[in-house]
């Protein structure tokens, strides 16, 4: 199938490692001229060198000021971006009474309030060109709270509706607003909450994987590229009578219809 992206500019936040370099790849794979950020200049250096037809820039998602020059380099650089895709680790993990103010206050700033920032710089280039692919990498967490994820639940359940929002906005223009919500998939977040249920409950980071690859239908943790691929479809000219979509790829984890 020809996803027909050839030639266009994308933008991957916090694209060095796990699902954001997978979507990089993937984008770059297809034609497109690929602008990647990371908060580090060295992961910046190396995910560059792993992406073909990219340019990396470092910038920290939580502060607007980096989006701002990020979003201006990579217009200077490339031209404007027709292709945006939001990424960010997840905020901290916890039990809900462990959460401090200011942790609450970073996941907003990292996880919700990127994303406003984000869309809000490349929307008007989209708006102007009559064509924009909107993709929101965010979490099953969303439609299925964790108790050791209270800040990342929460967020990301308003996420969907900022989702659909955006995405009746834009609309008119031509503009899809899509997010995508991987279910447990084997990166370094998934490592680190494997950790941290290993020491609560007294046994090994690889058995908590194992038992989380257990709770899953398919009885695996997915791979970046099997979220990356879905992506990518919604970043294409093939997906452009789907909006507003809250897409699972979880391998049917969660159990709602809803």
């Amino acid at each position: 199938m020809n996803l027909e992206l050839s030639g266009k500019i994308a933008m991957v936040a916090a694209a060095s490692k796990g699902i954001g370099l997978a979507v990089a790849k993937m984008l770059s794979e297809e034609g497109c001229l690929v602008s990647i950020c990371s908060r580090s200049p060295e992961s910046v250096a190396t995910a560059t060198a792993l992406v073909p037809n990219s340019r990396g820039y470092t910038c920290d998602v939580s502060k607007a000021a980096d989006l701002v020059r990020w979003h201006e380099e990579t217009v200077n650089d490339l031209g404007a971006p027709a292709i945006l895709i939001t990424n960010t680790g997840g905020p901290p993990a916890g039990s809900l009474d462990q959460m401090t103010d200011e942790q609450w206050q970073s996941g907003f700033d990292s996880t919700l309030m990127n994303v406003v920032r984000l869309v809000r710089l490349v929307a008007p280039d989209m708006k102007s060109a009559g064509w924009g692919r909107i993709v929101h990498i965010t979490s099953l967490a969303a439609k299925e709270p964790s108790r050791l994820l209270p800040i990342s639940s929460t967020l990301r359940a308003g996420l969907m509706a900022l989702t659909r929002l955006q995405a009746t906005d834009l609309a008119p223009f031509g503009v899809t607003v899509n997010s995508v919500l991987p279910g447990h998939t084997m990166t370094d977040r998934q490592v680190h909450l494997a950790e941290i249920i290993a020491e609560r409950d007294g046994i090994s980071p690889q058995e908590a994987l194992k038992r989380q690859a257990q709770t899953n239908p398919m009885g695996r943790i997915g791979e970046p590229e099997e979220i990356a691929a879905a992506a990518l479809f919604l970043c294409s000219a093939r997906s452009s009578f789907i909006t507003g979509v809250n897409l699972l790829v979880d391998g049917g984890s969660v159990k709602s219809p809803a």
